[in-house]
């Protein structure tokens, strides 16, 4: 979505007090990477909505949440340029909507986890549908978090976002949620892409709104480099597992193998896109032979489809 350079001066005043000095700008940037991991541990790929959003509310109490429930996920799909139609009236709502939005009874999920949203989709790109579960009692809470899941936002990290799991602000967005959705539906942005093609989108929108510009960007410069280093050790099993996988709340030992393995594809992509990092051949086919080598199928299918390039172009 589009915004004037009013409207993206005035984003700027109101994050600068969060932008002070160069170490908020860092946590910031901490705050995007980690929203491209899942709970278990994984990075993940970008999934995003290419289609309205028709939703239904229902449930317990539904006419008396429905209307904070609807105004949240029309906030996070205002800043990715979504359009939201609530078919919760209509006789054919279930089979209508492509979101639904249950209020439960207290009893019907633990304390632990009131809320909770499913993604669908046929393969790790486009949304296909949504399904989201709100305790009654926790609804106006839960409402901003859960509905950035809905968008395609996965990851639950610390910092100045509704997305935090310990967060003290839920009743609407906050700078950092508002750039993360701006990345994940800019034109840069495509369903589908990897962790590494994904975070220089996010980190230039941070940059986009803070009030320092150049030192901004040599922040984020760093922040980057130091990501790689970071995950090729990690990738390769080197030294102790990075805090953010230790954060993700679900790790397991094999969600770490799994994840060492996801991150040399990963790295793999990077390299032969020029994402994150200079594009180089060798060093993607070097990662992506090792991700092969672990079990990544997609790191195999990728692997296979160059030789075959590679032996058309020499017949």
């Amino acid at each position: 979505m589009r915004k004037s350079g009013v409207v993206a001066l005035f984003a700027a005043a109101v994050f600068a007090p969060f932008m002070a000095h160069a170490g908020q700008f860092d946590e910031g940037m901490n705050t995007m990477w980690e929203v491209l991991w899942h709970q278990s541990g994984t990075a993940t790929r970008l999934v995003r909505w290419e289609q309205d959003i028709k939703v239904r509310v229902y449930g317990v109490n539904a006419a008396g949440h429905r209307q904070h429930a609807l105004q949240a996920l029309r906030d996070v799909a205002a800043e990715s340029g979504v359009k939201v139609i609530d078919v919760s009236d209509r006789v054919d709502a279930e089979q209508q909507a492509n979101v639904s939005i249950e209020i439960t009874p207290d009893t019907a999920l633990s304390d632990g986890q009131p809320c909770e949203t499913r993604l669908s989709f046929r393969t790790e790109t486009t949304i296909d549908s949504a399904s989201m579960q709100m305790r009654g009692s926790d609804a106006l809470r839960c409402a901003y978090h859960e509905s950035m899941h809905v968008m395609g936002v996965r990851g639950h990290p610390q910092g100045k976002t509704v997305l935090s799991y310990f967060t003290t602000h839920s009743e609407s967005l906050l700078p950092l949620d508002k750039a993360m959705l701006r990345a994940f539906y800019s034109p840069r942005a495509r369903a589908g892409m990897t962790p590494f093609e994904m975070l220089p989108i996010l980190a230039d929108q941070l940059v986009a709104i803070s009030p320092d510009k150049q030192a901004a960007q040599q922040s984020r410069d760093r922040f980057l480099a130091r990501t790689v280093e970071q995950m090729q050790a990690f990738a390769q099993g080197q030294g102790d597992v990075p805090m953010i996988v230790k954060r993700c709340g679900k790790v397991t030992d094999v969600g770490i193998r799994f994840g060492r393995a996801e991150m040399s594809y990963f790295l793999g992509i990077a390299y032969d896109q020029g994402a994150t990092v200079a594009k180089d051949s060798m060093q993607a086919a070097r990662w992506l032979q090792r991700a092969g080598g672990m079990g990544s199928r997609s790191a195999q299918a990728r692997l296979e489809g160059k030789n075959a390039s590679a032996l058309v172009g020499s017949s």
